[in-house]
């Protein structure tokens, strides 16, 4: 991945399940300390991983989407698995 000024570049798939993460926290109602307690991460880095700057790993997603009460695909696809 390219980098501007010194900045790493933002992964695609990193930025999706950030994405996701944040459309389906604010839709449930809850707020960024409630999901960064879940994940054992800062609030800060919450917010990192909601903007695509920093990748959650596979147990950090698990934990979100039991957070969020969600099915695991919610944050890895747009699409049902069923």
């Amino acid at each position: 991945m390219g980098s501007v000024l010194g900045f790493p570049g933002i992964d695609p798939g990193d930025a999706a399940i950030g994405a996701r993460l944040k459309r389906w926290r604010e839709q449930r109602g809850v707020d960024v300390d409630a999901v960064a307690e879940a994940l054992k991460i800062t609030p800060q880095e919450e917010r990192r991983a909601e903007a695509g700057r920093a990748h959650l790993t596979s147990l950090q997603i698990a934990a979100a989407t039991n957070r969020l009460r969600l099915p695991v695909w919610a944050l890895v696809s747009d699409s049902p698995a069923y």
